[in-house]
This record gives structure tokens, C-alpha cells and sequence, in this order.
């Protein structure tokens, strides 16, 4: 299977740092981390040609994996603990890129069309992992580790001071 790429590296990291002086002004007009992330996926889902489905699911204080803040078409609203590509992020407190979904153990399937995803950890000031970021594409091989490190600058603007 060839690998589906719709943007180079340099042009995708390029793309991502503009998103990030984008978001790094628009986020100081609230420090509501509601606000933030709406902003967050918003703009991501807008400006990232393959993303699918762009959005936050975050931890209760029951330990439930709740859908909070999206983009895309409907969201499975709450994740089986401790199974698919969330909860492993979650896991293992690290970036998890899926390259085909289908190979994912566990793989949750909210929606058929997705195909590949990626996962970010999201830590609020403390550093702790109160949840994550997800983005689903409809392609293949849509991320890659210029994702991973690029979305993680993003997520950490959630809880920077104004």
C-alpha cells in the first residue's frame, strides 16, 4: 500500500507554526480553558486539510473519558476506559500516531470513515494528563511525528498564562 501524503514536512511544519502564532494571539483574549480548546480545534480542523474530526476529550472525576469541545461530524461521547488510541495516550502519557486504524488494537470506531489518528496528552498547569486532543483524518497515513510535536506546542497553549 503506497503511503498517502497530502502535504510535505516542510510545508506541514510551516502550516503548523503559523496556526501557532494564530492561536498563541487569539488565545490571550480568555484564559477560560473551555474557551481555549474551542478555539483550538476549531481553528486546527479549519486550516489542516485532512482533518476529519479535531476535539478534546477530557477526564471526569470519576475517571470517565468524556467528549468536550469538537469539530467534525458526531463524536462517540464517552470512551471505554482504557480502550483505543485515547485512553493509550492517556496511558502512556505520550503522542500516539495511528497511521491505519484498522491495525489499532481496540481501535474505536466513532465514526467508519476515519482511517488514520492522532493523540495528544493534554496536561494542565500542574502536568498532570486531564485528557487529550484528538484528530482523525478519512486518509491513510495522514500523521506523522511533525504532527505529534507540532499539536503538542498547540495543546500546551491551553493552560499558558496570558
Amino acid at each position: 500500500m503506497s503511503k498517502i501524503v497530502s502535504m510535505d514536512a516542510a510545508k506541514k511544519k510551516a502550516r503548523y507554526q503559523r496556526i501557532y502564532v494564530q492561536l498563541s494571539e487569539l488565545l490571550k483574549k480568555s484564559t477560560d480553558v473551555s474557551a481555549r480548546m474551542s478555539s483550538i480545534a476549531a481553528v486546527l480542523h479549519h486550516k489542516m486539510p485532512d482533518f476529519f474530526w479535531t476535539g478534546f476529550y477530557l477526564l471526569t472525576a470519576d475517571g470517565r473519558l468524556v467528549v468536550r469541545s469538537y469539530q467534525g461530524p458526531v463524536a462517540c461521547m464517552e470512551l471505554k476506559k482504557d480502550v483505543g488510541v485515547c485512553w493509550a495516550g492517556i496511558n502512556q502519557k505520550q503522542a500516539i500516531v495511528v497511521p491505519n486504524v484498522e491495525k489499532f488494537p481496540g481501535h474505536i470506531a466513532c465514526d467508519s470513515r476515519s482511517q488514520s489518528e492522532v493523540v495528544i496528552p493534554v496536561k494542565d498547569g500542574f502536568g498532570n494528563i486531564i485528557g487529550v486532543l484528538d484528530v482523525d483524518s478519512d486518509k491513510l497515513n495522514t500523521f506523522d511525528t511533525i504532527d505529534a510535536q507540532e499539536l503538542e506546542k498547540i495543546v500546551a497553549l491551553i493552560y499558558q498564562p496570558v
